[in-house]
């Protein structure tokens, strides 16, 4: 086949490749960039098409190609590789400051909920939470095992109840919080 006869080919089956370009791309620029790139590679390769084979159909095959590659590589492009443990720098600018206010603020709520226990069930409790064994409490406050424990039994169920009647249900507010 010619050349010229080459370029009149792709010239009588321009508007369907023109069609086709648009269908894929969705975007009247791209659709002719790709166009423009596959008449430059098929013409190019003009030496690989074989006559007595479907002309339409092997263009065709070039622009569907191009296409594809070229989405292969925009998809590529815009793909973030992270290379660090966790997910927090993904999420954090520059500006990130850490705020604890939140934290500081049911920090001092709780103090005051246990600030306001009777102080027989509140020492117990409190040495307790900085560490000392059972027995320990129990010698320094002279008072029986038993009674120890109780007691810090007692504490934490008015905590408990006292963060309830403050926070409400832990179940409720996270059946809310998923809703």
């Amino acid at each position: 086949m010619s050349t010229i006869e080459f370029y009149n080919k792709i010239d009588f089956i321009k508007a369907a490749l023109d069609a086709f370009a648009y269908n894929l791309t969705k975007d009247k620029s791209d659709a002719e960039d790709l166009f423009q790139e596959t008449a430059f590679r098929a013409i190019s390769n003009k030496d690989k098409f074989r006559p007595d084979t479907n002309f339409k159909a092997w263009v065709f095959t070039i622009m569907k190609n191009i296409f594809i590659n070229n989405y292969r590589k925009k998809v590529k492009a815009n793909t973030i590789i992270d290379r660090t443990d966790n997910m927090f720098y993904l999420n954090s600018g520059k500006n990130a400051v850490d705020n604890a206010v939140d934290g500081n603020i049911v920090m001092q709520e709780l103090q005051k909920m246990i600030k306001d226990l009777d102080d027989s069930i509140k020492v117990p409790f409190m040495l307790h939470y900085e560490g000392f064994k059972y027995q320990e409490i129990a010698e320094q406050l002279s008072l029986p095992l038993g009674t120890v424990k109780s007691r810090i039994f007692f504490a934490r169920k008015e905590l408990k109840a006292a963060i309830k009647g403050h926070y409400g249900d832990y179940h409720t507010i996270r059946k809310k919080l998923t809703a």
